[in-house]
């Protein structure tokens, strides 16, 4: 079959400044990640490497602060960014999501000293992070955590554990919600944790479905000892710090998706051109066509969903609802187009020889993390007709 290469997206893009970023994320997608995405995925290796080279290029910090070695990007391009690099390989998109949820407590609710000694290597020094909020016993209760902080004199000694932390055990750092106070809500506070805490270990990662070059584990936190000075926030705001960072980490799950599933896409279309049966190419035949015209309308408003709640964030306008929507819909949109990408394959789409398989692997996982679909439909529901009745 012929090679039929995929068109890069048309983007709208707000500046000169970021077309040549996401020519520059383009490069380096096409040069370092894809090639050996479905090699490194197979054997479960951790891109290190990669995320390394993106910090050095400036792209583990683009919607921070220049002051602290940020890019000063907006979250519309940021999330495209985002797209790019997952449509190459998921584990990189996510990880550069995951990291950029992990910088967003101290970021934003920092004092000005955390901010000038710790984000510019979380930013662009090399340095990896982590976001630790789901316990083995508190997922989408996620106000329910029982992982402890105690205050000892000046400092904090942490205990507990912590599960389905993505990058758990290769982390430099992790942001760490713990209860300082009584049950609920209001008893939770963030901590910057250093990934070479002594009293912090991780389990061995899960064994997954997809994404297996990303390390998922339980982080086990054994009288973790840290100084005052890595509190993040007021005692008690930690729970209203996670959600103002899971909205904004919602809009990174989502536009992963829809790099996955314009991945599965283009794949789809170069196969179904090249593919001859009956004498002529499996796309002249009206029922492929229509499959492939439904996926890229999916996709087209899948983006367009995305972009338009991060517009909302970039303006400083009310997004949790959108970003939710976006989340739900995005994700529900990868697991179909991939799934008539296999179709679309027939029996080679159901072998690791074409990727269509693993996108269809990894696209389930985002419809599970940084709350469920099922959450995503409650939160859109509370916005629309209050909360449920008690």
């Amino acid at each position: 079959m012929p090679d039929r290469a995929p068109q890069p997206v048309d983007r709208q893009l707000p500046t000169d400044e970021a077309r040549d970023l996401i020519s520059l994320v383009r490069d380096i997608a096409q040069r370092e990640i894809a090639p050996k995405a479905a090699e490194e995925e197979d054997a479960g290796h951790f891109p290190r490497e990669v995320l390394t080279l993106l910090s050095e290029s400036g792209l583990l910090g683009l919607p921070y602060d220049s002051e602290y070695g940020g890019g000063d990007q907006p979250y519309e391009v940021y999330l495209q960014v985002l797209e790019e690099l997952a449509a190459a390989r998921l584990t990189v998109g996510l990880g550069v999501s995951v990291h950029t949820l992990a910088c967003h407590a101290l970021a934003n609710y920092g004092t000005k000293e955390q901010q000038v000694e710790h984000l510019p290597d979380m930013l662009g020094g090399g340095l990896l992070g982590a976001y630790c909020l789901s316990e083995p016993s508190s997922g989408s209760d996620a106000a329910s955590l029982r992982t402890k902080a105690v205050r000892d004199g000046d400092s904090w000694v942490i205990t507990g554990t912590k599960a389905w932390i993505t990058h758990g055990g290769v982390a430099d750092f992790y942001t760490v919600l713990a209860r300082t106070g009584g049950e609920g809500a209001r008893g939770v506070t963030a901590f910057l944790v250093p990934g070479d805490a002594e009293g912090l270990s991780a389990a061995v990662p899960e064994k997954k479905m997809g994404m297996k070059g990303s390390p998922t584990a339980q982080v086990h936190f054994d009288g973790v000892r840290i100084p005052d000075d890595r509190r993040i926030g007021d005692e008690g705001q930690g729970f209203a710090i996670a959600l103002s960072a899971l909205d904004s980490g919602r809009l990174g799950i989502a536009a992963c998706a829809i790099g996955v599933a314009q991945a599965a896409l283009d794949e789809a279309v170069a196969y179904a051109t090249g593919r001859q049966q009956f004498g002529r190419p499996i796309a002249d035949f009206q029922g492929l066509r229509f499959m492939l015209a439904d996926m890229a309308t999916q996709i087209e408003a899948g983006r367009a969903l995305y972009l338009a709640a991060a517009r909302l964030r970039d303006a400083g306008r009310p997004f949790a609802k959108q970003a939710a929507m976006a989340k739900l819909h995005c994700t529900d949109t990868a697991m179909k187009v991939t799934t008539d990408a296999v179709q679309v394959l027939g029996g080679y789409g159901y072998t690791a020889d074409f990727p269509a398989e693993r996108f269809m692997r990894e696209a389930k996982v985002l419809q599970i993390v940084e709350g469920t679909n099922q959450i995503q439909r409650m939160v859109i529901a509370r916005h629309l007709a209050g909360p449920e009745s008690r």
